[in-house]
């Protein structure tokens, strides 16, 4: 598949219906028990692709107004996403391997290191294997 039908696929609709906005505040309450102590919103973006080995997608946080996203633990993020039920990575990597026609991707995904853009801006890589 060429990267411009991957881009068409994984278009903005698409990526709110795989990781919809409202998630962000279902994760928080589930956290703390509120939503608005959240620091940040949480939303899936798509990179690209890497020949026919990996999709590159990046979950990114950014961060709310009046909050500080940066005095937030965004370090341990990838370890407490990858388990956490109410942003289910596992269903949307199975989601992303049934638009793409690739069952086995529920089985091949991994989150990488935290990546800090600016203060405000933080992603975590989310890489599906193909």
């Amino acid at each position: 598949m060429s990267a411009q039908n991957f881009d068409q696929l994984f278009n903005v609709e698409v990526l709110q219906r795989l990781l919809p906005p409202e998630r962000t505040d279902e994760f928080f309450e589930a956290l703390f028990g509120d939503a608005s102590e959240g620091a940040y919103d949480i939303s899936l973006e798509f990179e690209g692709h890497d020949q026919d080995k990996s999709l590159n997608f990046a979950i990114l946080l950014q961060q709310r107004s009046g909050q500080c996203l940066v005095c937030s633990l965004t370090r341990g993020l990838p370890q407490v996403f990858s388990r956490h039920p109410v942003l289910n990575l596992k269903g949307i990597a199975a989601e992303i391997g049934s638009i793409i026609n690739h069952p086995e991707a529920e089985k091949h995904w991994h989150l990488g290191a935290t990546r800090q853009h600016s203060n405000a801006r933080h992603s975590i890589p989310f890489i599906i294997e193909l």
